[in-house]
């Protein structure tokens, strides 16, 4: 083998476990009010992605802070308002949102994510669909 191809090799191998696929992703949130009388489609962005983590094997010799693991959150984000139609005037008819601008690797916040995975994903409309346009 040529000293290039093994060198190759070597930098990807080595690059390749370092670098993170944590970035922001596209995703559609399904918002509904019993209130209302549609459901709103919401195109957004959130962190999505792989993060190298610690083998937690000798969790009995480490101490606690030792054990947490990172996974892909925020770096930078904003909230965007929308309005959901259909709503009564009784209502508050507003739901906020977060949109990724960049994501990390890091601990999660639980003060903006939600750091559990969800067993039963609720994510669609049971009422009609209207679409956001942002």
């Amino acid at each position: 083998m040529s000293l290039f191809f093994v060198m190759s090799l070597l930098f990807g191998l080595t690059f390749g476990q370092t670098s993170s696929l944590c970035a922001p992703s596209e995703y559609t949130i399904h918002v509904e009010k019993r209130e209302c009388a549609y459901c709103l489609a919401i195109n957004t962005t959130i962190c999505a992605g792989f993060c190298m983590t610690r083998d937690s094997n000798g969790k009995k010799l480490l101490l606690k802070s030792a054990l947490s693991q990172n996974v892909c959150t925020y770096k930078d984000m904003l909230y965007q308002t929308v309005l959901i139609p259909g709503c009564p005037h009784h209502t508050i008819p507003y739901y906020s949102y977060p949109v990724a601008l960049s994501c990390k690797c890091g601990k999660c916040n639980t003060d903006y994510s939600d750091c559990v995975r969800d067993r039963v994903r609720t994510n669609y409309c049971t009422k009609p669909q209207k679409f956001c346009t942002m």
